[in-house]
Parts: structure tokens; C-alpha cells; sequence
């Protein structure tokens, strides 16, 4: 963002410049239509009506997205339950359908059609091969059953989010890996080595509100310290805050990657029906327990003081 000199021989000392930046055309091709998708969650934030981030909106408007249509989607996919699906075109510049022996291009927005047009190759889409995309398209989107994703409940109470946690570990790992991410930090490095002594910038890095230090302040106080905090945090922006505020759907495009690398097993589709129904554990935890991989271990004490899974529906 930023870079400053501390020097006493600078006559600029102690002034935040901004470093110099690259916004050369680029092309990011094969991206999936939910990644792309999650682009525009986050405009929600950078470019508003009022408040536009000149850095974000520069790098978007050079940058053309070609995306790759999802024949077959994976088995923790939701996409289609939250408002985009497998060959939305929504936020891509150009769609593309692989048919096996080809690939089909839509263009969408006057850069895809710029570059399909830069291509300069390929053949007129006959009705044919154009129906063969179609029953693709068709076929995937009912790959799926449909998730509730709205929270209605004016307040869900923490009793959901402590079945979640109890027995499991931290999700940092799984949060990191969704596109659609709000979390940003702002972080200042001093130089030392690879530049002039004193030197340094300013940088905005993504972060995850699932590390207890995202939320530290300058003061020692954290206001999210406990997991418990964290993990409400994470599922009430995402189902709940967000589209309150923006009225645009949920702050998740469904690419179920959190589902896929959470080490513990945490699955979204899961948590968002807690949410919406009352916890069926009434919170005093009298309900089976299932441990993983072996048979025994009849005490719930002990089988939640080694971390088992709670089996929450049935």
C-alpha cells in the first residue's frame, strides 16, 4: 500500500507514500464460476457507492476473468443454494464448457468479448454441440439437494455453535481456504537487509476472524478471545450479518472447500441448519455420541474429552 523512510537523511522522513503498483492487463483463466462469484461479495466492501478503494477497483477493471464450468461437481458443493450454480456467468468476463473434445466460449461482458476475439481461432458452436453444453450445464445443477442457508431467527443462541465446537479443534485452516473472505489486516513491516536501513511499507494482507488475533487490539483487551466467540462470528456474518446489511444473498458461494479441508470435520451445510432450527440437543447434551473409527468408549465423558464427533441428528 505504503512505503515510508525512517532516515534522518531522507528529507521525506515519516511520510507514507504510496508504492508503486502494477495494473497491467492480466488474464486469470479457468477460474470456477463460485470463485468468481465471490469477487463481487467483496466489491460489497471495496467499491461502493460512496467509498471505492482505487487499488481494488484498478486491479479489477484490468483483469479479465475466463471461467471453467463445473460438469462434474464435487460432493461438498452447495452452490446452487446459495444463489449461483456450476455455470454461472454472473461475475466471469466469459464462460467456458468443456465437451470432451473442445471447449465451448460464451462471452459475457465487453472484455470476454475482447478476448475471444484475441484468440483469433475455433469454430461457430453448432445447435448440436450448443445443446450438448446446455444438458451439461442442466446436469449439474441438479447434482445436488437444495441447503437452507437464511438464518431467520432474529438471534441464534450460542447453543448451536457449542455442539459445533465441542470435542474439535481450531477451523483456521478450513475458513482460510473459502474466496468469499471480508477479513483484512493491515500490517507494517520494517526493512532490513533488502533495502536501505529505516525503511519500510505498509501491506494489506487477508486474514481469517478465526485467529484469536485478528480481533486483539492495541489496548490487550479481545473481545473474541474464546473459540466459541470465533466460530459464532464466522457463521452469523456469513448467514446472517451480511445479507442483513447488504441485501445480497449470503457472504458464501457454496464452493464447499471449508467442508473439504476442515481437519475437523466442521461442515457449513450442517451448521446453517442449526442455525435456522432449534438445537435439537436442548444444550444439556443427552444425546448419542458416535466415535470415529473404532467400536467402544461408552462413557460420553470420556468420549468428549477425547474429541469425538457429536452426532447430532440421530
Amino acid at each position: 500500500m505504503f512505503e515510508y523512510s525512517l532516515s534522518k537523511e531522507n528529507p521525506d522522513a515519516g511520510i507514507l507514500k504510496e508504492a508503486p503498483k502494477d495494473y497491467s492487463p492480466r488474464v486469470v483463466f479457468g477460474i470456477r464460476p463460485c470463485d468468481a462469484r465471490a469477487f463481487q461479495l467483496d466489491d460489497c466492501n471495496f467499491e461502493t457507492d460512496t467509498i471505492k478503494d482505487p487499488w481494488w477497483v484498478k486491479r479489477r477493471e484490468a483483469t479479465t476473468l475466463v471461467g471453467l464450468g463445473c460438469n462434474t461437481p464435487c460432493s461438498t458443493c452447495f452452490c446452487t443454494s446459495v444463489g449461483t450454480g456450476p455455470f454461472d456467468a454472473t461475475g466471469l468476463d466469459a464462460l467456458m464448457t468443456d465437451v470432451g473434445d473442445g471447449f465451448v466460449f460464451q462471452a459475457v461482458t465487453e472484455k470476454g468479448k475482447a478476448f475471444v476475439a484475441a484468440m483469433g481461432s475455433g469454430e461457430t458452436v453448432s445447435p448440436a454441440l450448443k445443446e450438448e453444453a446446455e444438458s451439461l450445464k442442466k446436469a449439474a445443477e441438479e447434482a445436488w439437494d437444495p441447503v437452507p442457508c437464511g438464518v431467520h431467527r432474529a438471534e441464534p443462541d450460542p447453543g448451536p455453535f457449542q455442539c459445533v465446537l465441542l470435542g474439535r479443534g481450531a477451523v483456521s485452516r478450513a475458513s482460510t481456504a473459502a474466496p468469499a473472505r471480508s477479513s483484512v489486516h493491515l500490517l507494517v513491516f520494517r526493512h532490513s537487509g533488502r533495502s536501505a536501513p529505516g525503511e519500510g511499507c505498509r501491506m494489506r494482507l487477508w486474514d481469517s476472524c478465526m485467529f484469536p488475533l485478528f480481533t486483539f487490539h492495541g489496548s490487550g483487551h479481545n473481545p473474541r478471545s474464546q473459540k466459541l466467540q470465533r466460530v459464532r462470528q464466522r457463521f452469523m456474518h456469513k448467514l446472517k450479518y451480511y445479507p442483513e446489511k447488504y441485501k445480497n444473498g449470503v457472504a458464501c458461494v457454496g464452493c464447499g472447500r471449508c467442508v473439504k479441508f476442515c481437519p475437523v470435520n466442521i461442515d457449513i451445510r450442517h451448521v446453517a441448519r442449526l442455525m435456522s432450527t432449534t438445537c435439537i440437543c436442548r444444550h444439556n447434551f443427552s444425546f448419542p455420541f458416535t466415535r470415529l473409527g473404532a467400536a467402544g468408549g461408552k462413557s460420553p465423558e470420556g468420549q468428549l474429552r477425547r474429541g469425538w464427533l457429536l452426532n447430532m441428528e440421530g
